[in-house]
């Protein structure tokens, strides 16, 4: 993006906001005039060493992975939840579903992250929990009901005040009234086309007959795409899914490829769990009426749906995954430091099971790809954060994501942790 295009939105930002800043730390108007809004510049950091640290890498130990493969700490990280690799520094930005960015720094490049701090702090977020970069490294921040963009985020990102272009005001992604706890935490990819993809799950465990038209509409339970700098163009991308925390684009052939929970309260061992590919706008992926193949639609979970008809043309599941291990983050391997096996396929964190007996995920999936670009096999790549012994969690990885030198970070939001998996080393 050329800078004039830069100075315009922060321009136009400033016009728009000739107001104080608001009350308490959310001081967006005042940063979107550039203007200072604190003079305390020290930001406090998250300490890297300790009983913790030592207690998170023992647990590493027990992590069961293919011969070659090393999992070590890169980082203590509370509340670790979506990454944004920086495109030109060493360093990564990590949403949380709480208050917080963290900015990662490794500064000396040894894969052990030499400085954690919040980013922005002067900023109030919600739900922050979905980051991603523009092709000219931009950092967008997908927040539960908010869009915001920062110029320059990698290298600006050191004191509490930062540039800030707000793309989707508070209140605008979604209709206030269908605010939710519940499947609130977006995630954002900005694809080939240069466009904000944001998914937006819906706030229910399976929406009522009365919201299923509406949300099509607004893109509640689908994904929906904009300009990343005034939020401009917006539609509706796809739609039929429940609630997505997980989407890439394949390089190779530019499809947008997501993640799909489960509906709730059908048994242990149904729906399963879903990684989907979009090829063009429009796809209706099945939901409420599917969940991968079973029919949710006039089942215990939603027997008010049991007129529903079955969408037209519904485009199911490339892999349908077991029930109830939650597939949230993924990613593309593009490096090279893995083997031709795990090139161009997929990494799936699995965050594991909340109301399954016994539980079960919170492992990373590997699924290979075939020639024509659609799924080939799923296999467990990396397992060891639910102890058999106990049927107790030691980790919940949320989302995967590639370095510059071919590793994969691997965040854990119950530890709060990033996990750094390395080959051949």
């Amino acid at each position: 993006m050329k800078m004039t295009r830069l100075s315009a939105a922060l321009l136009a930002a400033a016009l728009a906001t000739g107001v104080n800043a608001q009350s308490g730390k959310d001081n967006l108007n005042t940063m979107k005039q550039m203007k200072v809004a604190t003079t305390d510049l020290n930001i406090p950091v998250v300490p890297q060493t300790g009983r913790n640290a030592d207690a998170i890498r023992n647990n590493l130990k027990k992590i069961k992975m293919p011969d070659g493969f090393k999992i070590e700490l890169f980082a203590v990280v509370p509340d670790a939840r979506h990454m944004a690799v920086a495109p030109s520094t060493n360093m990564l930005f990590v949403g949380t579903r709480k208050t917080t960015v963290w900015a990662v720094t490794d500064r000396n490049s040894d894969g052990v992250a030499d400085e954690v701090k919040s980013f922005a702090p002067s900023l109030n977020f919600k739900v922050p929990n979905g980051v991603c970069w523009t092709k000219d490294g931009f950092l967008v921040v997908a927040e539960h009901n908010r869009v915001l963009n920062f110029p320059a985020a990698e290298f600006f990102y050191e004191g509490p005040d930062v540039a800030v272009i707000e793309v989707v005001p508070q209140g605008k992604l979604i209709p206030t009234e269908h605010e939710s706890y519940n499947h609130g935490a977006r995630t954002c990819r900005v694809g080939p086309d240069g466009k904000l993809y944001v998914t937006l799950g819906q706030p229910f465990n399976v929406q009522p007959a009365d919201k299923v038209d509406e949300f099509n509409r607004l893109g509640i339970g689908g994904i929906v795409r904009m300009d990343p700098f005034d939020g401009s163009g917006r539609e509706v991308f796809s739609i039929g899914m429940r609630n997505s925390v997980g989407q890439d684009f394949n390089p190779k052939d530019g499809s947008l490829w997501w993640t799909d929970n489960q509906t709730d309260g059908l048994g242990n061992d149904i729906p399963p769990g879903e990684l989907n590919r979009s090829t063009k706008k429009g796809e209706h992926f099945g939901y409420p009426y599917w969940n991968g193949k079973f029919k949710v639609a006039g089942s215990s979970a939603a027997p008010d749906l049991k007129n529903m008809k079955e969408p037209a043309n519904a485009v199911f599941p490339q892999v349908e995954f077991p029930a109830h291990q939650a597939q949230l983050g993924m990613t593309f391997y593009a490096g090279k430091q893995f083997p031709a096996k795990y090139r161009g396929g997929i990494f799936v964190a699995s965050h594991g099971s909340w109301n399954r007996s016994p539980a079960s995920g919170a492992l990373i999936n590997f699924v290979s790809l075939k020639a024509d670009g659609t799924a080939d096999k799923s296999e467990v790549f990396a397992e060891g954060w639910l102890s058999p012994e106990t049927g107790t969690y030691i980790g919940r990885p949320v989302d995967v994501a590639v370095m510059k030198d071919g590793s994969m970070l691997i965040s854990d939001d119950y530890v709060g942790a990033i996990y750094r998996v390395t080959y051949g080393n």
